[in-house]
């Protein structure tokens, strides 16, 4: 599986790049945030790569840092989304701002990218906003969000309080109450703590 490559851009479109590694031409797709990022041909490049297998061919898609690669790779985790969608998010929106939108549930700045309508927004949106915040700097999480490093302490936290038999509303407003008074290293143990005192409150 490659996931890189370095050697001289041969040829360079929006459509594909060509890169010669000792001898061999690799045609690279790339978004155009990429595009616009790399130098010109005849000039040394690297790119981290997404490897994609299919039963005839095999295809390459290259972006200028490992983050937007990561992003991409999240995009296809989506139903519906294949790689050229997901070259054509990318064309559309910076990945950054990709993550904040998606963090934010901005539907409108998603249905504004060129190929995707407001039922894949919402899809994408619904799948993936979760997602998004391990993306995200402490700095960079909106909202009440701030105060949880990522979903997946939130949903363990969650669970835990359902289990001990709290209804799945009053835990939800027992985790959203407490969200704001923690520090960026908040632990599954400090959460439920101040969670049960919000309940028991």
């Amino acid at each position: 599986m490659i996931a890189r490559i370095t050697g001289t851009l041969v040829y360079k479109s929006p459509a594909y790049l060509i890169v010669d590694t000792l001898g061999v031409g690799y045609r690279v797709f790339v978004p155009l945030t990429t595009f616009y990022e790399i130098p010109d041909a005849g000039q040394p490049v690297t790119l981290c790569i997404h490897t994609q297998v299919k039963q005839d061919a095999i295809n390459l898609f290259g972006f200028y840092n490992a983050a937007d690669r990561d992003i991409f790779q999240l995009l296809l985790a989506v139903n519906g989304i294949g790689p050229k969608l997901a070259i054509n998010i990318l064309s559309g929106i910076a990945a950054g701002e990709l993550i904040k939108a998606l963090a934010e549930g901005n539907l409108k700045r998603l249905v504004n990218i060129p190929g995707v309508g407001k039922k894949m927004a919402e899809r994408i949106i619904l799948e993936l906003k979760d997602k998004a915040l391990k993306f995200m700097t402490q700095e960079e999480v909106p909202g009440t969000l701030k105060a949880l490093p990522g979903a997946d302490l939130r949903e363990d936290a969650l669970s835990a309080l359902v289990n001990l038999g709290y209804k799945n509303q009053a835990a939800n407003a027992a985790l959203d109450k407490v969200a704001g008074q923690f520090p960026a290293d908040l632990t599954l143990d400090l959460l439920l703590k101040n969670a049960l005192k919000a309940l028991s409150g």
